[in-house]
């Protein structure tokens, strides 16, 4: 499938997408996204791609926001199918069955910043700086931001760089959560497809179970998330990729999972 907006390969069981619109500094249209869904769409049904690596191209942006120019012209109703559009894509990512992650090369504001929190993990370069400053054109985030800022990094923090639109650097956002990795901006995606590698060697049914069980035990009771915790638990224990796991464990081999 040929695409405009972005590129798409997938290498050893990992999807790399790259949003490739350097002179727009990756921002997003409506294009682009609709283009994004198509991957994850494909992703989601792959059999083999455990994995999914988002960045963008060139060294200045990872994706600097919704295209301005497209935001512009939006009355009520477009503005709310625009963005319903961003807010179906970042669900996608947040529940595609597989891991995501974010590599961070350079500025991730407004709309990339919000497809960055959607992801499972975020690989931040040296260089990235990652914000909200969509108040200060008079609108708010609107792909989710408000609440995955939230739930990322505390409610006070969140309010602090939302309502002051200041824009965090590499080092600050692995110190309060908001990034999990920082590295040499040569090493960026050598180091996000080390990681992926990692987990891709993991049962992709237990990975499948604990992003769930994440994603959906913790933001309810504690009681809740064990019931849930458990269920899944129970579901994982029952798969043929437990069995092979184990046997693989006591003849000291590495285990072949179908993620079954």
């Amino acid at each position: 499938m040929g695409f405009s907006n972005i590129q798409y390969r997938v290498e050893d069981g990992v999807g790399i997408l790259t949003v490739d619109r350097p002179k727009a500094l990756n921002a997003l249209n409506k294009e682009t996204i609709k283009e994004i869904c198509s991957v994850l769409a494909e992703a989601k049904e792959s059999k083999t791609v455990r994995v999914l690596i988002v960045t963008g191209s060139g060294e200045k942006a990872f994706i600097a926001g919704a295209d301005i120019n497209e935001i512009n012209d939006l009355g009520l109703k477009d503005a709310l199918d625009f963005l319903s559009a961003g807010n179906r894509m970042n669900f996608e990512i947040e529940t595609l069955g597989i891991p995501t992650i974010a590599a961070i090369n350079g500025l991730a504001l407004g709309g990339g910043c919000e497809l960055a929190m959607a992801c499972s993990l975020r690989v931040v370069s040296e260089t990235a700086r990652l914000g909200l400053p969509e108040l200060g054109l008079g609108v708010i985030p609107g792909y989710g931001g408000t609440q995955r800022l939230a739930r990322l990094i505390g409610k006070g923090r969140a309010l602090w760089y939302l309502l002051t639109g200041d824009m965090i650097d590499a080092q600050k956002a692995v110190e309060m959560g908001l990034a999990n990795l920082i590295v040499k901006p040569e090493k960026l995606m050598e180091e996000s497809l080390a990681v992926a590698k990692r987990i891709s060697s993991k049962g992709p049914f237990a990975v499948k179970m604990a992003l769930l069980a994440v994603k959906y035990g913790s933001e309810v009771d504690l009681e809740s998330g064990l019931v849930l915790e458990s269920a899944l638990t129970n579901l994982v224990i029952a798969s043929e990729d437990k069995k092979e796991g184990i046997a693989a464990f006591f003849e000291k081999r590495k285990p072949q999972y179908k993620g079954e």
